[in-house]
């Protein structure tokens, strides 16, 4: 009988070729299992929104790209978050520090919206309590609800 003797290169070659026949092996007989978790798809949203008047109140879930959930208006609140979001800005950005804003009350709605907008974490409140939040509120409807002017009594 004879030997064969095999150099170090040949052993590392055959070693790599048995790990990628054995890593396909798995890959075919376990497809799922190659995938990796289960990511969803498109953007998603909570919206909660409180003292906003009958019918606009509670928590909706917003799904985009594509569109769905229970939000009252998922194609119209999908399509003015798509119309706001400009590459390096935050969508939901508070309004800046040190901001001259009119001293007027729009009411006692306020919204908080939470969850994932173009692959970035969303964590946003909203209310109405000067010109400048009501300004940042009426941009985003029909993602928020619309709020008419308080009225007085």
């Amino acid at each position: 009988m004879f030997q064969v003797t095999r150099t170090p290169a040949a052993r590392l070659l055959g070693a790599a070729a048995l790990s990628v026949a054995s890593l396909a092996a798995l890959c075919a007989a376990h497809p799922a299992a190659a995938a990796g978790p289960a990511v969803p798809d498109g953007d998603h949203l909570t919206v909660t929104v409180r003292d906003a008047g009958a019918g606009a109140d509670g928590t909706y879930e917003l799904y985009c790209h594509p569109g769905g959930g229970d939000h009252p208006d998922p194609e119209g609140a999908c399509a003015v978050v798509e119309r706001s979001t400009r590459w390096g800005e935050d969508t939901f950005a508070p309004v800046p520090e040190g901001s001259v804003c009119t001293m007027q009350y729009g009411g006692p709605a306020t919204a908080h919206v939470t969850g994932t907008w173009a692959g970035r974490p969303v964590d946003a409140t909203y209310d109405r309590r000067d010109g400048c939040e009501i300004s940042r509120w009426d941009r985003m409807v029909p993602l928020l609800p619309e709020v008419g002017a308080p009225t007085r009594s």
